[in-house]
C-alpha cells in the first residue's frame, strides 16, 4: 500500500489548527472551510468528513480558541493570589491578548457559543468557573456573580471593541483610560457586594 492521501489522513484537529492559521494569517473574514481546504491543500468536501458546514467549523474553532485562551489564564492565575488586584490582571491580560492575537478575538466575540452544546456548554462552564475563581475574593452570591460576569465582559469587551476599531482619538492615553475603567470596576464589585 501506497503512503496515505493527505486528505486521508487529515484530522478533525488538524482542520481547526489549519483554521486558527489562517484567522492569524489573513483575519477573522479567513475562518471559512474553502480558505481552510485551500490552506490545506486539499478540496472543500475533505473537511465535511470532520466538520458539517462553516458554522460547525466557526464553532469548534472558537472552542479551542476558548479552551487555549482560558489555559492561559489559569497559567497566569496559578502563580497569583486571589486578590481583588487580580481582577485588574485579567483585565490587562484580555486587552494584551486581543493586542497580540486581535483577529483571533475578534472570532471569539462574534461567534456565539450555547450552553446546550455539550462541547460548548463545558468551555462556558470553564470560563465561569475561572471567573468565579478569580472573583473568590468578593465573597458573591451566585446573582452577584452573573451581574459582575456580565459588567466586566461588557466593559472589557467594549472597550478593546472600541479601541480596536480605532474610534479612541482622544489625545489622553488609552493605557490610563483603561486602568481608570478597571479601578471603576472593582468599586462598582464592591458596590454590588455591600447592596446584595
Amino acid at each position: 500500500m501506497g503512503r496515505p492521501v493527505k486528505e486521508k489522513s487529515l484530522s478533525r484537529q488538524d482542520i481547526i489548527a489549519a483554521a486558527i492559521c489562517c484567522i492569524d494569517r489573513d483575519g477573522a473574514s479567513a475562518l471559512g472551510v474553502s480558505r481552510v481546504a485551500r490552506f490545506l491543500g486539499i478540496k472543500p468536501p475533505a473537511i465535511y468528513k470532520h466538520l458539517e458546514n462553516n458554522a460547525d467549523l466557526q464553532r469548534a474553532t472558537v472552542i479551542e480558541l476558548w479552551r487555549q485562551y482560558l489555559t492561559q489564564c489559569q497559567q497566569m492565575i496559578a502563580e497569583r493570589s486571589i486578590t481583588p488586584d487580580l481582577l485588574k490582571q485579567l483585565g490587562h491580560f484580555a486587552r494584551n491578548f486581543a493586542k497580540t492575537y486581535p483577529a483571533r478575538y475578534q472570532v471569539m466575540m462574534q461567534v456565539q457559543l450555547q450552553p446546550s452544546d455539550p462541547e460548548a456548554g463545558a468551555i462556558i462552564q470553564q470560563l465561569l468557573n475561572f471567573l468565579r475563581q478569580a472573583l473568590n475574593a468578593y465573597d458573591l452570591t451566585d446573582t452577584q456573580l452573573i451581574d459582575v460576569m456580565r459588567m466586566l465582559n461588557a466593559a472589557i469587551y467594549g472597550f478593546i471593541a472600541v479601541e480596536q476599531a480605532g474610534l479612541m482619538t482622544l489625545e489622553r492615553s488609552t493605557d490610563q483610560s483603561y486602568d481608570v475603567m478597571l479601578d471603576a470596576l472593582i468599586v462598582a464589585i464592591e458596590h454590588i457586594r455591600r447592596d446584595g
